[in-house]
């Protein structure tokens, strides 16, 4: 094993238990993924003899091969980057979860195509909570029509929302939109769909992520190193 990667997923789970601690949280009420996109699969197997066993990934062809490569472990995939038409087939067929619906047609595909000898896929919707020009997701204001009908969809479990937030000066600045996005579901979860995910939090946010409610953080950098 590269004791680097096994060090630095020691490393970033005890920074979130300390988030945790810090704003009286439980630990283990926030789940590490390992963004291994660009990362081969040896890698990957690093990391998952250190204990990890989420991973997420942007790119589905290269993902697919990975996924692949890798049956012989217990891992659980989980598709974060931007989907077209003509791949929702390969996501279907072989990712674990999806944090990047933000069209109800790309969800609708989603759910006709998935397997089913599989169980259904779990997803989040994408938001835009902040309005970023270079950032793909629902807006605010689409959102509870396109949970309502994805939430519909046979072979899809929608559990909540996913956000990329433009880069923030300060922590404030951070916690401030984070609190958006927690806001959000909790509107959509008074709205009677029972939701329990918020996919917020990267290398430089995770703390303000995790103080706000994030539940699952998306690491790369520091765990694999840089690409």
């Amino acid at each position: 094993m590269n004791p680097s990667i096994a060090d630095n997923i020691a490393r970033v789970r005890a920074q979130i238990e300390a988030a945790c601690q810090a704003t009286g949280r439980e630990p283990g009420s926030v789940h590490l993924l390992a963004v291994s996109k660009t990362w081969g699969g040896d890698a990957v197997r690093q990391a998952h003899a250190a204990g990890q066993t989420a991973f997420g990934e942007n790119y589905i062809q290269e993902a697919v091969d990975k996924i692949t490569a890798l049956r012989d472990l217990p891992l659980e995939w989980h598709c974060i980057g931007p989907i077209q038409s003509n791949k929702t087939r390969l996501v279907a067929e072989h990712f674990d979860w999806v944090h990047s619906v933000d069209r109800l047609k790309i969800a609708q595909r989603l759910s006709e195509q998935r397997p089913e000898h599989l169980p259904p896929l779990q997803v989040c919707i994408q938001v835009n909570v902040d309005g970023g020009d270079n950032k793909s997701g629902v807006s605010p204001e689409e959102l509870h029509a396109l949970a309502q009908a994805v939430a519909a969809l046979p072979r899809l479990q929608l559990r909540g929302l996913m956000t990329i937030p433009e880069p923030a000066e300060t922590e404030a600045q951070m916690r401030a939109v984070h609190a958006q996005a927690k806001a959000l579901l909790e509107a959509l979860r008074q709205q009677g769909l029972p939701l329990d995910t918020l996919s917020m939090g990267m290398s430089a946010d995770m703390a303000a992520a995790i103080a706000e409610g994030s539940t699952m953080v998306r690491v790369g950098t520091a765990i694999f190193g840089q690409r």
